[in-house]
């Protein structure tokens, strides 16, 4: 399968994982083990498969996205992961999305193949407006507000489960291959 152009960052907590079944062992707060939310493993596999390049841009524990991801597919469904413990900043830090563009070798020019697909207003869409990137909310989590409170915090694109992404990432795609 010919590799897509959009490049598509996501979150983790209550954007693919669900944050409640999250456990933890005190007190190194690494999460252990952690259910899917319904439709996120099989949309991130089947993103995977039809070639979009997937990169995990997440705060937390390098070792909790160990566990929760690399011991649950044989192969990673990331081609990339910055992680706040390793880039020493949490979203909405510009270093958070500039590390994951530097790991995918991509250049302040292709930011409008990007999108960033989060469920935290203040974080994950602040942080890619801020920066010059698409941001898609994943209104899924009933634990963070989904009515954003500044013109910074409104998504350009808003789905509610993980499985619009499919249709959502194929229409982008196609604007950005025109």
């Amino acid at each position: 399968m010919k590799e897509k152009k959009l490049v598509i960052f996501i979150d983790s907590g209550d954007t693919l994982v669900d944050e409640s079944t999250e456990i933890r062992k005190v007190p190194d707060g690494v999460v252990y083990e952690a259910q899917f939310i319904p439709g996120a493993e099989e949309t991130l596999l089947e993103l995977k498969k039809r070639g979009y390049p997937l990169v995990l841009v997440a705060d937390g524990l390098k070792e909790s996205f160990d566990r929760i991801y690399e011991s649950r597919f044989l192969e990673s469904p990331f081609r990339a992961r910055a992680i706040s413990e390793i880039v020493g900043e949490r979203k909405p830090s510009p270093k958070m999305f500039q590390t994951a563009m530097d790991l995918m070798k991509l250049g302040p020019e292709e930011k409008s193949r990007i999108i960033m697909v989060g469920n935290n207003l203040a974080r994950d869409i602040a942080g890619a407006n801020r920066f010059g990137i698409r941001s898609v909310l994943m209104a899924w989590s009933p634990r963070y507000s989904m009515t954003p409170k500044t013109e910074e915090e409104q998504p350009d694109y808003r789905i509610e489960k993980p499985e619009e992404l499919l249709e959502l990432a194929e229409k982008i795609e196609q604007e950005i291959s025109q």
